[in-house]
């Protein structure tokens, strides 16, 4: 069994189609294709996309038997594997929209994810709901509750396919629902049509600039838009061969990703959060050589995307695996979110994470205290704009500010979204006379793009913004403690004062130890922003994660504040 070829004499069109389906249509035409991998990184299933069109295509035919019409809404949960894969482009050529939702996660239990489940079924309002046998349980609890025909990935691919004709479709017309990452209670369904998403898919090849010999790696869901839209269906728009591993395989044995990496010839791309840099630099043992294991040399993009930049978890990368051939130049910076298709902004290639000191008096927006020293935070440069996306930088009161100065982000181009499904005041919300606020705050430097934090996390206290991530990042600087086991909003305190509180996972298990440590955090605290804080220490795992792997402050704030996070008790 060999994988799908990494080269192919067919000629390189940069998503320069008028719908999805041509795409396809045309990367068939060549040899490469999707490949999936088992949980040590083996080849499992080589899928080219010849064989992926025919299977879609079927697929498309099935749909149009069971009576689905263009527009309908098909929901399907996004496992990483061809049963997804052709469901999804057969719901496309059957003129429907496919919208794929997520799996379970390991954060929460089985009514979390059926609850989730509900709501977004509730919101996308499907003819048919699909997903992987092994699901039923759960999926089927959750189609009852909205009266949604349940139906495995198996038994649909197990009926007949009768011909039929297929609608054309339009570049104007609707390709698919996205909910964001972050879609929990109010879920938001992204509407994104064929011209929008290969505006985007054209744009993000471009400012990559795909060559011949690259590859595709990945263990991103495909619920995500990052794993969606970047590592599915911009490969097949853009004629490129992927390798996959499972995202709970990736959990697992994240160092399955860099044997995949190190395995194949070729120059590789390969996109991961923050946190996917964190967990392979933790989990290479100092008693094995790097080296001896992995071949990173020709790991030409390494993407970072999705969550908060971090550049000491960079270096820690770097520090672990340049004797392995990784080269910090590799590291490819950027913004996007599902609104805008996916990318906003791309480092040009080769020019890495670079860093700008800022003080912390310029994110919070108040004059530096004469009685302590000034402090910075390194924000990453995120690119510039891709083709046909404009950025601006703009105040409370939607005037342009200057270079350097920090303020709401906003963009505009052919990639943005043509609304929110089905809901019109969320759509007028954030996009006003064609441009979208993205609820970011940055700044532009010499036409490049630094983002700071997201508005709606901000913590005010006094007039005064403090970033969440600044008092987070801070007490990770505490031993034994790592990232994603911190979360910082802002509560009110029983004397009607506003305050910073710190939710933190604690591990320490004797009374005397765990007071110390809140000391030390309050101490920490206080050091970044000046003011008192509460400190909870819950225990480890209790805080949320969206269904993207990031921790969700907005959801630890309200489970702490119903009582549902419950916090280790510890004598004053």
């Amino acid at each position: 069994m060999q994988p799908t070829p990494t080269e192919d004499r067919l000629a390189r069109r940069f998503a320069d189609f008028g719908t999805l389906g041509e795409a396809l249509d045309y990367a068939a035409k060549g040899v490469r294709g999707l490949d999936f991998h088992d949980a040590r990184g083996n080849l499992a299933r080589p899928y080219p996309f010849s064989e992926m069109r025919a299977d879609a295509l079927a697929c498309a035919h099935r749909l149009i038997a069971r009576g689905v019409k263009p527009q309908d809404r098909i929901a399907l949960v996004a496992e990483t594997g061809p049963e997804f894969a052709q469901i999804f482009f057969g719901i496309v050529y059957a003129g429907a929209w496919p919208v794929p939702l997520p799996l379970p996660t390991s954060f929460g239990g089985k009514e979390s994810y059926i609850d989730q489940l509900v709501v977004q079924l509730s919101s996308c309002d499907p003819m048919l709901f699909l997903f992987p046998a092994e699901l039923a349980e759960m999926a089927g609890e959750a189609a009852r509750r909205r009266d949604v025909a349940p139906m495995s990935f198996s038994d649909f691919l197990a009926a007949d396919v009768v011909p039929a004709p297929l609608p054309e479709a339009s570049p104007d017309e609707i390709c698919y629902l996205q909910y964001s990452s972050g879609s929990t209670r109010f879920p938001h369904g992204v509407a994104v049509t064929h011209k929008a998403l290969l505006s985007n898919l054209a744009a993000h090849s471009h400012a990559m600039q795909l060559i011949q010999s690259d590859r595709c790696i990945s263990w991103l869901p495909w619920y995500h838009d990052m794993g969606l839209v970047g590592c599915f269906l911009s490969p097949v728009a853009n004629q490129v061969s992927v390798d996959y591993l499972k995202t709970e395989d990736f959990a697992r044995r994240p160092l399955a990703w860099l044997d995949m990496i190190s395995r194949h010839q070729g120059t590789a791309i390969s996109y991961s959060p923050t946190f996917g840099y964190d967990i392979c630099a933790r989990r290479m043992s100092s008693q094995t050589r790097a080296s001896e294991r992995f071949d990173l040399s020709r790991w030409r993009l390494a993407g970072n995307g999705a969550d908060m930049i971090r550049p000491d978890v960079m270096q820690q990368f770097v520090d672990a695996f340049a004797e392995a051939g990784f080269s910090p130049k590799a590291f490819l910076p950027s913004y996007g979110l599902a609104e805008t298709t996916l990318a906003v902004t791309i480092m040009p290639p080769g020019e890495g994470i670079v860093v700008e000191l800022v003080e912390e008096t310029e994110l919070s927006g108040g004059d530096a205290p004469q009685d302590r020293p000034q402090r910075y935070r390194a924000i990453v440069n995120c690119g510039k704009p891709v083709m046909g996306m404009i950025v601006e930088i703009r105040d409370d009161f939607g005037a342009l500010v200057p270079d350097r100065t920090i303020g709401k982000v906003w963009t505009t181009g052919p990639s943005l979204m043509s609304g929110y499904f089905r809901d019109p005041e969320a759509t007028e919300a954030c996009m006003i006379d064609g441009w979208l606020d993205t609820g970011d705050m940055g700044y532009l430097s010499d036409g490049y793009l630094y983002i700071v934090g997201r508005a709606k996390d901000m913590i005010i206290i006094n007039g005064k913004n403090h970033w969440p991530q600044d008092i987070e990042w801070a007490v990770e600087q505490l031993p034994g403690f790592k990232q994603g086991d911190i979360a910082a909003f802002s509560i009110t305190t029983p004397g009607g004062e506003e305050a910073p509180a710190v939710l933190v996972h604690c591990r320490v298990s004797d009374t005397e130890g765990r007071a110390k440590l809140r000391d030390d955090i309050r101490e920490r605290v206080r050091s970044i922003t000046g003011m008192n804080c509460v400190v909870e220490l819950v225990p480890p795992r209790s805080l949320p994660r969206t269904s993207s792997g990031k921790l969700s402050r907005s959801k630890a704030r309200k489970l702490y504040l119903e009582g549902e996070i419950v916090p280790y008790d510890i004598a004053a």
